[in-house]
């Protein structure tokens, strides 16, 4: 193919760098690009008509993008009852995913033919309002007729049959038919009926082809085979059956016969594991509260995911008033599907057809010798006169029970009770417009019901590999109910009182989430104090909360879990216990005494009559002087994190105990981070003393008690600060390790971790994402691998001794590019933006001058490997199959339990963070209620939202044990809504990623502020502005 003329021609602007996207798991989700810049690809796909057509798309197009290709070159308007089918490299039948990069999909375009075929069969034919979609239908049912795949009796094959005839050569002539029977083969066994097709074709004088298409399908919609697609499986017993899903739910077949067919509104839960493939039916409340289960075995785990997939998007496509939006993407933290329908629902569809005034396209019947009404007459228009008219919304289904259909009797337009999804993490609804410029939205008056993606093999299931927060939640707002048992299970969720949810009410918080009265809220808040000191004070209650919640991780559900492990090492059972409980009782005492304190200074109690409680310092003088008791205890907790790691390498057992545990969804942090909370907390106490000294005058009387307790705390950060600083490092040095494969040990003696973050590396294959990790004596290079977990691979490692950096934009041609030299190679590699370039020099430079200074390890550093157990230092070519490569740029659908790390982060947002950062970001912690919002959404929920490494933690409320979901943070942008964007509220705050927008709004002026600056830490990054503080730090 020949490539445009205004293609650019430099060397760099040849090689691009691949550009990142960016994953969250809160969003509601995107539309695609229509056609994204890039190379163009020629796609083949074959037609109903037989006929192949040659499409022109960009490498970087998803699936939509064709598709909307097709539909245009087609005129076609109901395009969403069709898809593109294609079959894989495993000889399997797959739809196109249209949300995808269409060549992530096929991996060989130029051999690959897709086929536009119907993807959703209606229960009534009357519901297609245009006459190109019944014909295209009509071919579709003379396909099945003649590979066999809609199977009938003979009368009803030979009356389909001759409709086809008609439509194709007019009006019965006995030469002409017979002679058309014998070049055409229209079913398999069509000679033993020849007859019998004659004879139909005589009684059909006068028929267009536009009444014979509505005839055919008259006829095909009244089998039983009529849009069955077969899923061959098997029963517990192992007798062999097929699976089909359908508009009215899942059905089972024996020998093309059904045996068996599960309603929607009867099925609870949709799920596969491995091979299994589980149907949670309701329980029968007329007999008893069980819940029956069926399982049925298929060949493999990609059969279970083909079938279940199907059955997604027939649910939505027919249950639903408009295109579900994705759970928001813990794609990055769940290790579950991130699927999903993706286009118009069928309610869609017939209100934009029918508010819209479509010109009626004239379109060609390639196998038509006849006239069609669409091509020759103004009487086009008319047919839709004679044929029986129905209401598109009206159609009864047979199989639905009366206690179910609710919908249909209580709103004009409503639906049915809809599946609902594990991790409903958004928790309202905005419309997307569907594909096409001139497409609107058309709603039927009714509410959109909640719907939200199934999450097969997710957190917390027996089979999954991951360990992430996860969020199931059940319709009357409790955690983990018995309605999901997170394996990748579809949910019907019901209120309390057995309705279906508030479309503007959030799934995950039914009570504590609803939406707020502005009246009711503006009353609310005048009833609180304003002043200052009291929302620093009801700061540090409600980080006191989450810091004593992070205690409980280890001193309760650690502890737990250890205790009943034989292997693990009493010693160490001992040493945690003895450092860290103590702190975990003080500490309940103190966020006793300040929620005692918070509530007379709110006016919730009676002890305000007795005395002056609009203060804070007393509590903090008092309590941190008994902190410093414990200040033995906190320089011991070192050495536990020493033990802890010691054991876990000299034991897999013990390790595995602890990978386990990092697993279960109360350790939403990496464990380690949990054991340096205390130190950390200390920090924060200092900060909060700070705001108070600076907010009070000398004068008041509560400024004496601040200053004192601010002089005891910043003398224990003094004493710990070094423990404090080798714990980080330490702490990070075996985070990285987990996230590395190909390497034995990071964290040697004299090793300082300084900035990891993604990088494109120039090599002979052209510019190729790597993440690179620096440390104060070598930088090491990797690519996200194969491996269940997603390990990052190590491909080489430069050390810093002798190395020379050179700025090399203008050598190469790549922009933002700079050259390393080593002892024993050269490495040219390119940031993703200026400033991320001047960062990742100075840090280098920075790092070379330590690694000249030092010329032997520091033996003071912590450590707990062989200082001869070291990465070997390959600099040599690297090795890399296609496979590997494609991997480490597949999206996060697979990810194990590491996928939720800040190195994972960082490698799909093309960023970098350096250890600064990281000890920025942990003073400045915070906590507190929040409303959130949607970009296209109306109302606000309320949520305990708990900012912490990078990222935003979403809680019902502070009880909670564990987050419902998360969203991380590097490469976000925060800002004040605009004008334009008629967010009318006050303190409403704007985190935006691309077109991933979120608003949240704080309670008052004080805490809108405090929650931009920590966020604001986050996303933006603070090494340039810190240089005194990186030389101090390393």
């Amino acid at each position: 193919m020949v490539e445009p003329a205004d293609r650019p021609s430099t060397a760099g602007q040849r090689l691009g760098a691949p550009e990142s996207f960016g994953v969250s798991t809160l969003e509601p989700g995107m539309r695609p690009p229509t056609q994204p810049p890039g190379r163009q690809v020629s796609i083949r796909v074959q037609m109903l008509d037989d006929t192949q057509e040659v499409f022109q798309i960009s490498q970087r197009s998803p699936g939509k993008v064709l598709f909307d290709l097709v539909c245009a070159h087609l005129n076609l308007t109901e395009g969403d009852y069709f898809g593109l089918e294609y079959q894989d490299q495993r000889k399997m039948t797959v739809w196109v995913d249209l949300l995808k990069p269409l060549l992530k999909q096929i991996r060989r375009p130029k051999n690959t033919i897709l086929r536009f075929v119907v993807k959703f069969f209606p229960p009534d034919h009357t519901q297609l309002m245009e006459e190109l979609t019944r014909y295209l239908f009509a071919l579709q049912i003379k396909r099945d007729l003649a590979c066999g795949r809609l199977i009938c009796n003979d009368t009803s094959a030979a009356l389909m049959v001759s409709h086809i005839i008609q439509s194709e050569i007019g009006d019965f002539d006995e030469t002409q038919s017979w002679q058309h029977l014998l070049h055409n083969k229209y079913l398999p066994d069509q000679d033993a009926i020849r007859d019998m097709i004659t004879d139909c074709h005589r009684k059909h004088v006068g028929q267009t082809p536009a009444e014979s298409d509505y005839q055919l399908l008259e006829i095909a919609r009244r089998l039983e085979m009529y849009g069955v697609r077969l899923h061959p499986a098997k029963d517990r017993e192992g007798t062999k059956l097929s699976l089909a899903v359908a508009h009215t739910g899942v059905l089972v077949f024996q020998s093309n016969t059904k045996i068996n067919a599960f309603n929607w509104s009867k099925i609870r839960k949709l799920s596969f594991k491995r091979k299994r493939f589980l149907i949670k039916l309701r329980a029968d409340p007329g007999q008893n509260a069980h819940h029956d289960t069926l399982e049925f075995a298929m060949a493999s785990r990609d059969c279970c995911k083909v079938f279940w997939k199907i059955c997604v998007e027939y649910h939505a496509f027919f249950r639903l008033f408009e295109e579900p939006k994705p759970k928001p993407k813990p794609i990055l933290f769940t290790r579950g599907s991130s699927f999903r329908f993706s286009g118009w629902t069928q309610k869609q569809i017939i209100d934009y057809v029918k508010d819209s005034e479509l010109k009626k396209v004239p379109f060609e019947r390639k196998h038509s010798k006849v006239l069609s009404n669409s091509q020759m007459t103004p009487q086009s228009s008319s047919f839709r006169s004679q044929v029986p008219k129905e209401s598109a919304m009206s159609v009864p289904i047979a199989d639905e029970s009366d206690s179910i259909r609710m919908s249909h009797e209580a709103r004009p337009h409503g639906s049915e009770e809809p599946l609902d999804f594990a991790l409903p993490t958004n928790g309202f609804h905005e419309h997307t417009p569907g594909s096409g410029p001139t497409r609107q939205n058309h709603n039927g008056t009714g509410s959109a019901p909640d719907q939200h993606l199934l999450n097969p093999e997710s957190p917390g299931s027996e089979n999954s590999p991951s360990g992430s927060p996860h969020v199931v939640v059940n319709g009357n707002g409790s955690v983990n109910g018995p309605g999901i048992d997170g394996t990748g299970d579809q949910g019907v969720k019901q209120s309390p009182g057995g309705l279906p949810l508030s479309p503007l009410t959030s799934p995950l918080l039914t009570e504590a989430g609803y939406i707020r009265n502005d009246d009711e809220d503006e009353a609310r808040r005048k009833k609180f104090p304003t002043d200052k000191a009291y929302f620093i004070a009801k700061e540090l209650l409600t980080t006191e909360r989450t810091y004593l919640k992070d205690l409980q991780v280890v001193t309760e559900s650690f502890q737990s879990i250890a205790g009943k492990d034989e292997t693990f090492p009493d010693s160490v059972k001992s040493l945690i216990s003895t450092h860290y409980d103590p702190v975990y009782k003080f500490h309940q005492g103190f966020l006793k005494e300040t929620e005692q304190r918070l509530a007379q200074w709110e006016g919730r109690s009676n002890a305000h009559i007795k005395g002056d409680y609009q203060r804070i310092g007393d509590i903090l003088l008092k309590n941190i002087q008994g902190l410093r008791q414990l200040t033995v205890h906190l320089q011991k907790h070192s050495e536990c994190l020493v033990e802890l790691e010691r054991a876990c390498r000299s034991s897999r057992k013990v390790e595995a105990v602890c990978r386990d545990f990092e697993q279960q969804r109360v350790c939403y942090l990496p464990l380690y981070i949990f054991l340096l909370r205390p130190l950390h907390r200390l920090l924060h106490y200092k900060l909060i003393l700070e705001r108070l000294c600076k907010h009070y005058p000398p004068t008041h009387d509560d400024f004496r008690d601040c200053r004192a307790a601010l002089a005891d705390i910043s003398e224990m950060i003094l004493q710990l600060q070094g423990t404090m600083m080798k714990m980080e490092n330490f702490q990070k040095l075996l985070e990285l390790r987990k996230d590395l494969t190909g390497i034995d040990s990071l964290a040697i003696p004299g090793r300082e971790f300084i900035r990891l973050g993604c990088l494109s590396k120039l090599s002979g294959k052209g510019l190729q994402q790597r993440m690179f990790f620096l440390f104060s004596d070598c930088l090491v290079y990797t690519s996200r691998g194969m491996t269940p977990t997603n390990q990052f691979k190590v491909h080489g490692q430069l050390p810093l001794y002798s190395m020379t950096i050179r700025e090399s934009e203008e050598e190469w041609g790549v922009p933002h590019s700079f050259t390393l030299f080593g002892q024993r190679q050269s490495v040219v590699v390119a940031a993703s933006c200026a400033s991320e370039m001047e960062l990742w020099v100075e840090d280098i430079r920075m790092a070379i001058d330590l690694a000249e200074q030092s010329c032997s390890p520091n033996v003071d550093l912590l450590s707990t490997s062989p200082s001869d157990n070291k990465l070997s230092e390959d600099g040599g070519a690297e090795q890399e199959s296609e496979e590997e490569l494609c991997g480490s740029r597949s999206s996060l659908e697979r990810q194990g339990h590491r996928g939720n790390t800040t190195v994972h982060v960082c490698w799909h947002r093309n960023t970098s963070v350096s250890m600064v950062d990281f000890s920025i970001a942990v003073e400045n912690q915070l906590s507190g209620n929040l409303l959130r919002k949607f970009k296209n959404s109306n109302g606000w929920q309320k949520l305990w939202v708990v900012f912490t490494n990078f990222s935003l933690f979403f809680y019902k409320s502070h009880q909670d044990e564990y987050p419902l979901a998360s969203l991380p943070l590097l490469g976000y942008s925060v800002t004040v809504p605009a004008e334009s964007e008629n967010i009318h509220k006050d303190y409403v705050f704007k985190l935006q990623f691309k077109s991933h927008v979120y608003y949240f709004r704080s309670e008052s002026e004080y805490t809108f502020e405090r929650w931009m600056e920590v966020i604001r830490s986050a996303t933006c990054s603070t090494s340039r502005s810190l240089p005194s503080m990186k030389k101090d730090l390393y």
